[in-house]
């Protein structure tokens, strides 16, 4: 397979770093992006490939972050949104947004929508890392997005992993006649950080010895990561749908949302009209 110029978010460790590292042996040339700068760096530096530091919970960062991949690169050939995080008790970011849904989702929608001519350019793939907690947490409300009426750091989490598969399914409807193909999937339960900053219970739950029996490695999510940005829509896997692992997923797997195709034209709706507000 010829190289791609793959795009990884959420690159500094767990998953994210598993996959830069199974990417870079495939050849493929690797744009990392993370929030942490030292540890950015030691995976990019031991790849040989290039990073950039950005902050989700600040558009400005995001806006930064493509103006500058663009003037790096002509052409995106995937595009993995895989930062993500669960967080604390509810608190807006310096946008005005609830940190969780502007992290998890509407920081990644800007980045996809800014990189949009340089993934129409590649017939680029766009993956999104979503998670079981779109089904499994989420209580989802199209008019309460940034919990103002109810709030629970699990609650958010899981209502921002539904927005990820949402939003694969609304590019995909958007512009899969212009060449892109769009994805989401759940890596699995895999034992990372990414619950470190959050007053959730699951942050107990990852750090347990009973982590190591119930959660997959970090490369073992990250081999899922890869399947994906490595394969061949419509051949390895089909474009607009979601799948857990590699699995396209059982209806037992999903939110019964997802299939709701007004509530991804919506979701996409209030998505620019928040950013919209935000600039």
């Amino acid at each position: 397979m010829p190289s791609r110029t793959i795009v990884l978010t959420g690159a500094s460790d767990g998953i994210g770093a598993a996959a830069a590292r199974q990417l870079a042996e495939r050849g493929h040339r690797l744009l990392l992006v993370g929030r942490s700068a030292e540890k950015t760096a030691a995976v990019a530096q031991a790849l040989g490939a290039e990073h950039f530091v950005v902050d989700f919970a600040r558009l400005d960062d995001v806006r930064a972050l493509a103006r500058d991949l663009l003037a790096t690169t002509e052409r995106v050939d995937v595009l993995a949104n895989n930062a993500g995080a669960i967080l604390g008790r509810r608190a807006l970011t310096v946008d005005g947004h609830e940190q969780t849904f502007q992290v998890n989702h509407l920081a990644p929608f800007l980045l996809t929508q800014l990189l949009l001519p340089a993934l129409q350019a590649g017939e680029g793939i766009v993956v999104n890392t979503a998670s079981s907690a779109a089904r499994r947490l989420a209580r989802f409300d199209i008019d309460d997005l940034e919990g103002e009426r109810s709030f629970g750091p699990n609650r958010a989490y899981g209502n921002a992993k539904l927005a990820n598969i949402l939003h694969a399914r609304g590019l995909q409807a958007r512009y899969g006649n212009a060449g892109i193909s769009a994805v989401a999937f759940d890596p699995g339960n895999v034992r990372t950080s990414f619950a470190t900053g959050s007053t959730s219970i699951l942050r107990f739950v990852y750090r347990t010895p009973l982590a190591r029996l119930l959660l997959i490695s970090p490369e073992q999510g990250g081999e899922n990561l890869t399947f994906f940005a490595d394969g061949s829509p419509g051949t390895t896997w089909e474009p607009g749908r979601f799948y857990t692992e590699r699995y396209p997923a059982t209806p037992d797997q999903t939110n019964p949302l997802v299939h709701a195709d007004m509530l991804v034209d919506l979701l996409w709706e209030r998505s620019e009209a928040m950013l919209s507000r935000a600039r």
